[in-house]
């Protein structure tokens, strides 16, 4: 049995875009192309998408997952390797949720009590079960960005690297903070907040208005996004969402 493009789209989550250019790259192509010109995947093509994203979710890039998936000589060995770094990957989420939760932690009681942090995170610890390349930014949505990201890397020392996922992180907590301290979507050290993300990643390519709008809404629309956000802080992924609305339509539009 043969799917269609969008009935695939559907069933991963990928976007018809996003396969197209997967096909582009030659890393997945379809079954085949009907008479129409739609692309039509069985159910190796599954099997193969389904491998991509979950290696994807791993961390890897397209050009990595390609090496991956062409020197792979058996689909069961291969599915057993990934499941055996999903395990792992699940374990470093909860180091990273505890990590987190400790923070805030802290930092609540150090507001209350008017005090500094007093230790239970020494700073070395803030980054407890953060891997760096996790922070790519899930940009599988936004191919042509995407690559002018891993372009962008590529051309960085890996201490420039890990400075700079340092900082996503704890702009991430930052934006957690602010939502905590109750300060909305349009309040000025939260919109602050927003031109320094957005002028970062604008630093590496244009990114137009519509395009940045549709980025803070996949935090909400993307499920492994969101879930990303969700384990900062419950409700973060919204209020990002929020936060990316009103910067595009007070400041780029």
């Amino acid at each position: 049995m043969d799917w269609p493009i969008a009935e695939v789209a559907r069933m991963s989550g990928v976007t018809a875009r996003t396969l197209r250019h997967y096909d582009g790259i030659g890393l997945l192509a379809p079954a085949r192309i009907g008479s129409n010109g739609h692309r039509y995947y069985g159910e190796r093509q599954l099997l193969r998408l389904q491998q991509i994203l979950v290696l994807r979710e791993l961390g890897l890039g397209l050009p990595e997952i390609g090496q991956v998936l062409a020197a792979q000589l058996d689909e069961v060995d291969a599915l057993r390797g990934h499941h055996r770094r999903l395990l792992a990957e699940r374990d470093r989420l909860d180091a990273l949720a505890t990590t987190v939760s400790r923070t805030l932690t802290d930092l609540e009681r150090s507001r209350k009590d008017g005090k500094p942090m007093n230790g239970i995170n020494r700073p070395e610890n803030l980054f407890e079960g953060v891997r760096p390349e996790q922070y790519g930014e899930n940009l599988r949505d936004f191919p042509e960005l995407a690559q002018e990201v891993a372009r962008h890397t590529g051309t960085l020392s890996q201490e420039e690297i890990e400075a700079g996922h340092r900082a996503r992180t704890a702009q991430m907590v930052r934006f957690a903070e602010l939502m905590a301290a109750g300060l909305p979507a349009d309040a000025e050290a939260v919109q602050a907040e927003a031109e320094t993300q957005y002028r970062t990643l604008s630093g590496i390519r244009e990114v137009p208005a519509e395009e940045y709008r549709a980025i803070g809404r996949s935090c909400v629309d993307n499920e492994q996004w969101r879930a990303a956000y969700e384990a900062v802080a419950p409700g973060l992924a919204a209020y990002q969402r929020d936060v990316i609305e009103v910067y595009t339509a007070d400041r780029l539009s």
